[in-house]
């Protein structure tokens, strides 16, 4: 009896190894990714984390930091705008968006990257920035989506998972140098940037100078880059980016911030960015999701 039941452990053993791994743990597709998002939104609305399908001791930051669910936005949070961007990464399992919040008439911009394993949330990364009124960029346009952001790609304009982190990664090296012709960066004639729900530059601007390649751009030698998420359905990166401390930013403090691309044809066609001004040191905390080179 006792060799009878070492067979059959052993026999289930082998089963077990034989299976897919998708039959262990069945990985995201699209609408798991995007419900996902949605779920976490309602459960911050509700105050209540105990609905969110969580994997065990989940990892947890806001704005570089360690944190608990439950903990600061959890708390305040009241009520959400229009304003939502998804950028969904079935190969890495990551579900991000940029999701506009209200705490009462106080717009809440929160940057949010799910890290999904198994179907279940196992980690959660945020920046989250709260518009006060001396905040030097007011939102103007969190009322409608950042124009072509979410449109279909034309027929045989597709891009590689690789070519389109490289053409994301040309912007941030350009942010480096201050400079997006040395580095690179191909703009489509109607490319826009919208930053915390202003348009900083192309159609809508309301700057003096709005072209991609005519503004002045300031240097950020201690720029840093990481993605966070690659959607390759959709044509967008998003990127995190900490610019480094250049003195401009306030006492200690640095830009970072979490921008999506749109990207196909071989051009940026729209950029969406959340970002906030955080302590000089400010990580991600997280490994990038792509490889980023060193660049210099």
């Amino acid at each position: 009896m006792y060799r009878q039941f070492r067979r059959l452990i052993a026999a289930l053993a082998l089963l077990a190894m034989a299976l897919p791994a998708t039959a262990q743990a069945q990985d995201c597709d699209r609408e798991c990714l995007e419900g996902m998002v949605t779920a976490y939104v309602d459960a911050l609305l509700a105050h209540d984390a105990s609905t969110l399908p969580l994997a065990d001791d989940p990892r947890v930051t806001v704005n570089g930091n360690p944190a608990q669910l439950g903990e600061g936005i959890w708390q305040t949070v009241t009520g959400k705008g229009s304003f939502r961007h998804d950028y969904l990464d079935t190969t890495r399992q990551v579900a991000a968006s940029h999701v506009h919040l209200l705490q009462g008439d106080t717009p809440v911009l929160l940057s949010l990257a799910l890290h999904i394993e198994g179907g279940l949330i196992a980690g959660v990364e945020s920046v989250v920035h709260t518009v006060t009124p001396d905040s030097p960029f007011q939102p103007r346009v969190l009322h409608e989506p950042v124009r072509g952001m979410d449109g279909a790609i034309p027929a045989g304009e597709r891009m590689s998972r690789e070519d389109m982190v490289a053409i994301a990664l040309a912007y941030s090296e350009g942010l480096r140098t201050g400079n997006f012709t040395d580095a690179g960066v191909p703009f489509a004639p109607e490319a826009y940037r919208v930053e915390n729900g202003v348009i900083t530059a192309g159609e809508g601007c309301a700057f003096g100078t709005c072209g991609l390649y005519e503004q002045r751009i300031m240097v950020h030698p201690g720029l840093i880059p990481s993605v966070v998420a690659v959607d390759e359905e959709n044509g967008t990166v998003l990127v995190w980016m900490n610019f480094g401390y250049t003195g401009s930013y306030g006492q200690d403090r640095v830009l970072v911030t979490m921008e999506a691309f749109k990207i196909w044809g071989g051009s940026i066609h729209a950029i969406n960015a959340f970002f906030d001004f955080l302590p000089i040191g400010t990580p991600r905390m997280w490994p990038s999701e792509d490889p980023v080179a060193r660049l210099y």
